[in-house]
């Protein structure tokens, strides 16, 4: 190591051997700021998760139009929309086709646990408004209580999962109702539910008999080929008499979903915070470290004051210790976090796991923030007086 760091830096590696002159101070202070990293990638790591569950029940459907009521802010909640905006909405030229999506939650009696379902009621004749992986299957819902189950969801084993085919359906209670599950799709947990199904409109609303047909959760359309989306949403805009109404292209729906749920709501506050202060663990770790051995070679560093080295010298030597510790650091917060993410995943069905993007933005400002606390430790340097030392 002392080598490559003197071919690297061209001169004896000062930082390197200040470091390791103190062997125990030195691993203590890599763990803490594996430790500060594992933190930064744990919070990272479910932050991202909840973008990718937020997005993910959006890729079930086809649509470039979504039609919410007004304090819609995502798939689940907000008011419903009347049917008749579809009617509307249909006038336009532009305009080929419309849905209505219904979605609630349904319980999942299984004895001991029940599982949460993200429930969405979709009319099966319409296929264009599914995704193709999904579409072939939309048949099956034409029949009364009749669903399409999340293999991927909490609590459903693969063997029910595997065996759940039209030849061996699988029939299981919610809502009071017997419902038989004819098939598969690939959703997974996520932080509203435990996964989702797909089912038909009449069986939604036989599900949940207080709900009217007349009064969807969002109203889904397609535009003809090569139509301007947002030429579409300005004049739907003057066509709908409701000026209440979330008209947006349903990209943008699902963008503003995931902005809601990073910035506003609870949950996404809180790992944000969990980030920042995992970075905040570790600049302190890492300026404590370099503050102590400052401290200690006060004496040293005057004397090459007093030989004519300057600041840069100083602060090059410091940045050395940081950079070390950043990078040796890092090391073992990425296998460790890595780990903990894998581990988590499994246990959760989330989408958690270590990417590369993750990997490198935690060891850029892994390296940031410890040149940052070693400008900070060089203050001192900077003020002291050789004559006062001696």
């Amino acid at each position: 190591m002392r080598r490559l760091l003197q071919a690297i830096f061209g001169r004896l590696p000062i930082g390197w051997l200040q470091l390791t002159h103190n062997r125990p101070r030195f691993a203590a202070a890599l763990a803490g700021v594996a430790f500060a990293n594992v933190l930064v990638f744990v919070q990272l790591g479910i932050m991202n998760s909840m973008g990718a569950a937020t997005l993910r029940p959006y890729e079930f459907f086809q649509a470039d139009i979504m039609i919410s009521a007004g304090d819609a802010n995502s798939l689940t909640d907000g008011g419903n929309v009347a049917r008749q905006w579809r009617l509307q909405a249909m006038a336009d030229p532009d305009v080929t086709d419309g849905m209505g999506l219904f979605v609630s939650n349904v319980a999942w009696d299984r004895g001991e646990k029940d599982i949460s379902l993200s429930t969405f009621g979709i009319d099966p004749v319409k296929p264009v408004f599914i995704n193709p992986q999904i579409a072939g299957d939309l048949p099956l819902l034409e029949v009364q209580d009749a669903v399409l189950l999340d293999r991927l969801a909490r609590g459903f084993t693969q063997d029910e999962a595997a065996s759940t085919q039209p030849r061996t359906p699988l029939a299981f209670e919610a809502s009071g109702r017997t419902l038989v599950a004819y098939n598969t799709f690939a959703g997974g947990g996520g932080f509203g539910g435990d996964g989702y199904m797909l089912v038909s409109d009449q069986t939604f609303l036989s599900l949940f008999p207080a709900r009217s047909s007349a009064a969807p959760d969002h109203i889904l359309l397609k535009l003809r080929a090569g139509a301007n989306v947002d030429a579409v949403i300005a004049r739907l805009r003057n066509l709908i008499s409701d000026p209440t109404l979330r008209i947006r292209s349903f990209a943008k729906a699902a963008q503003d979903d995931l902005t809601y749920q990073q910035t506003r709501r609870p949950t996404g506050i809180i790992f944000g915070f969990g980030v920042l202060i995992g970075v905040l663990v570790g600049l302190v770790i890492v300026y404590q470290v370099l503050s102590t051995d400052v401290a200690e070679h006060l004496r040293e560093y005057a004397t090459f004051k007093a030989m004519g080295y300057g600041p840069s010298f100083f602060l090059g030597v410091v940045f050395e210790e940081a950079l070390i510790l950043g990078f040796m650091g890092f090391i073992p917060g990425l296998i460790i976090g890595a780990a903990i993410l894998s581990m988590m995943g499994k246990i959760t069905t989330l989408p958690l796991g270590m990417s590369l993007s993750m990997a490198v933005s935690v060891f850029v400002g892994t390296v940031v923030f410890s040149a940052l606390s070693g400008a900070i430790a060089t203050r001192r340097l900077a003020a002291a007086d050789p004559a006062d030392l001696f």
